[in-house]
């Protein structure tokens, strides 16, 4: 079956369903964050995160990840932590599909071709290295101050579910360009991992050997039923979206750097009035969703008693609390107000 192409977006700005959320807030209850302030200016509440058909847009899952490390900190090693937390279940039908192919080989196209159904924010491609097969990871994309962290996860995500997927076998490498704390701690952490760091790109290498063994729940029959069920899910994803989600997204991602409608049609590789005539036909506008994403995050920001309103106001993406304020009166006809020590 041939996959869909990758729409042109940022290869981390897709739908997913709840359980990366999840297990990030779940990292921060350990660490003393409350669900609500790993979740703030997601719209989301923690019961959706216990629904199986919740949908959570990349931006939303970024928040939360920033929400966790501007608590506690970018800690090395707090990527790996999540990353070993994933279960083949948590894949959904993308990695039921890959445990029923009927090689390596097709496992590792599944996975790649339909890495829009997983909750990643690395690009994947394939890539020849001699006769063995490459699964190259960009983060090039991945907003800078969460990059690391993303990275860390996917790394010992796939670490942790690809002996689940192929079995214990030996012909796996994973090369990680991290170097310092963290390469010594997905050492550490990931013992039994054939693990190179320090090198110049992030990949996993498959030896040749490898790629044409069959894999111990292999099943072509139910792989090809259960593809054809991620092609249509992916499809489904997509047409509901439409180019307002994504830019929605995209300034929820970036919402601290003040995104404009150039900087967001840039991401989407599109010119700035292709993507305002996107919008028009979607009966929206850009500033329209920027005023909708910065006053839902401003009315869940300002419960929080940890924050003064400058802070608030630079989360939003304002130069000062006073131009916050000059918006909040536009969106409500009154004044923001920070909660006074203890004020829920």
């Amino acid at each position: 079956m041939k996959v869909s192409p990758l729409p042109q977006h940022p290869a981390w700005d897709h739908p997913r369903g709840p359980a990366a959320a999840r297990i990030l807030v779940g990292l921060g209850a350990e660490h003393a964050v409350s669900a609500s302030a790993c979740l703030a200016g997601t719209g989301l509440r923690p019961a959706d995160l216990e629904r199986p058909d919740t949908v959570v847009e990349a931006g939303q899952e970024l928040t939360v990840a920033r929400n966790l490390l501007r608590r506690i900190g970018d800690r090395p090693g707090l990527g790996v932590t999540a990353g070993t937390r994933y279960t083949v279940g948590t894949l959904g039908v993308w990695g039921y599909a890959m445990l029923s192919s009927a090689s390596v080989r097709e496992a590792i196209r599944l996975g790649v071709g339909y890495a829009e159904l997983s909750f990643a924010f690395i690009r994947p491609t394939l890539e020849p290295d001699g006769s063995d097969l490459a699964v190259v990871f960009d983060a090039a994309e991945i907003p800078a101050d969460v990059r690391e962290f993303f990275v860390e996860r996917e790394l010992a995500k796939i670490a942790t579910l690809t002996p689940l997927a192929i079995g214990e076998r030996p012909g796996v490498r994973v090369e990680a360009a991290f170097r310092g704390a963290r390469a010594r701690l997905l050492r550490e952490r990931l013992p039994g991992l054939a693990l190179r760091t320090g090198t110049d790109r992030h990949r996993i290498v498959f030896a040749a050997a490898l790629l044409d063994q069959a894999l111990p729940h292999s099943d072509p029959t139910t792989a090809q039923a259960l593809e054809a069920h991620c092609e249509r899910l992916l499809e489904t994803r997509r047409a509901r979206r439409g180019q307002a989600a994504r830019v929605r997204s995209l300034i929820l991602a970036e919402l601290d750097t003040g995104p404009t409608a150039a900087a967001v049609a840039a991401r989407l590789h599109l010119d700035e009035r292709t993507l305002r005539r996107h919008l028009r036909a979607e009966q929206t506008s850009f500033q329209e969703l920027l005023d909708e994403v910065r006053g839902g995050l401003a009315a869940e920001l300002l419960t929080l008693d940890q924050l003064t309103l400058a802070e608030i106001a630079r989360r939003l993406g304002y130069h000062d609390a006073a131009g916050f304020s000059r918006a909040h009166r536009r969106w409500t006809g009154r004044a923001p107000r920070a909660p006074r020590p203890g004020e829920r």
